[in-house]
């Protein structure tokens, strides 16, 4: 699922989409109200293809005109009843444009079709999709058996699957699901969740979350790289015991080809993993990467003008099992050594 670069073109940067899908029930609209309600400082627009209309925590809602909603925390939300695209173009076009889209999908939807939008050449100077992820409910996942094919297609255009509703099953029926899901797809991301608590930085790319920023402050975890340009560290945070992060930096310029593959390689127990680059395919522009379990992306972005070019890359993982060292040398593998 790696994203076209479009020849690496410098502009505006796109407006980062991300499709929530999942069957009917399994939590997508909890996963948004905590988006909705998280502190990312985001200007957001969410988008709800379904039959109704969102069901929004009413404390959040400071105004309604027609089906758009004004939110507390800037965001706005309508339900879907023009074509996609014209509804996407008139959110855009905005006079207070959105910092991000949220997209959520019915219950009965297959995202494919709603992915390939996305990919059309005409939106992506505009849009890009950032991530697609499914809402599975632990607790039903086997239920309605007759549609079972539409919720493992939900799954399978997923870059990442949120397992939720892990606390009203044991650890006994969370291993049989894992079990099940291990032998239909390959590589598949994995986060288990209760009533749909997912640390932002996994969510989303823009906003506070750069690898500066996620870097800082962190503590050292179990699993240091002895690579004096490698950092493995634990993010300390509410969810310390589910998640940790690991950190890399050189002040060598990579290769983007070589950058590319290396991230679309990397463990299924890396969520998400986000950088600044500095490339020696456009030495005096930043790249920037994003992925999101099996989506890769990579833009130019600003010159580096007064800064310093380095890399920075921050990876979002499972607790406990990254392993600083391999990831090092994957990455010390796109440096570009002196001719």
């Amino acid at each position: 699922m790696d994203s076209i670069d479009h020849d690496l073109a410098v502009g505006p940067p796109p407006i980062p989409l991300t499709i929530l899908t999942g069957f009917l029930g399994a939590g997508k609209t909890t996963l948004l109200n905590r988006i909705l309600n998280g502190d990312h400082g985001l200007k957001v627009a969410v988008l709800v293809n379904d039959f109704g209309a969102i069901n929004i925590d009413a404390e959040l809602v400071v105004g309604v005109e027609s089906d758009v909603i004004s939110l507390a925390n800037g965001c706005v939300c309508c339900t879907i009843r023009d074509d996609l695209v014209e509804t996407v173009m008139k959110t855009i076009n905005r006079p207070e444009q959105p910092e991000y889209i949220l997209l959520e999908a019915s219950g009965v939807a297959e995202p494919a079709g709603i992915a390939m939008t996305f990919n059309n050449p005409g939106l992506r100077e505009r849009i890009r999709l950032d991530s697609i992820l499914c809402v599975v409910d632990a607790e039903q996942i086997f239920a309605v058996p007759e549609l079972m094919e539409l919720k493992i297609f939900q799954m399978a255009c997923a870059d990442m699957v949120i397992l939720n509703k892990v606390d009203l099953v044991d650890r006994d029926q969370i291993g049989g699901i894992k079990a099940w899901l291990d032998s239909r797809f390959h590589r598949y991301r994995l986060i288990e969740a209760t009533r749909a608590e997912v640390p932002l930085p996994v969510l989303l790319s823009v906003g506070r979350f750069d690898p500066a920023q996620l870097g800082a402050g962190a503590h050292s975890g179990e699993s240091r790289c002895t690579d004096p340009n490698c950092r493995h560290d634990h993010h300390r945070h509410d969810h310390s015991r589910a998640f940790s992060t690991w950190s890399y930096e050189t002040d060598r310029p990579l290769s983007l080809a070589a950058l590319r593959e290396a991230a679309s390689r990397l463990p299924a127990n890396i969520y998400r993993a986000k950088g600044v680059i500095f490339t020696a395919d456009a030495p005096e522009h930043r790249a920037v990467l994003q992925v999101v379990g099996k989506r890769v992306d990579i833009s130019l972005a600003d010159e580096w003008g007064e800064r310093t070019a380095r890399t920075q890359i921050v990876a979002i993982g499972a607790a406990g099992v990254i392993d600083g060292e391999t990831l090092c040398a994957m990455f010390e593998q796109c440096v570009l050594m002196p001719s």
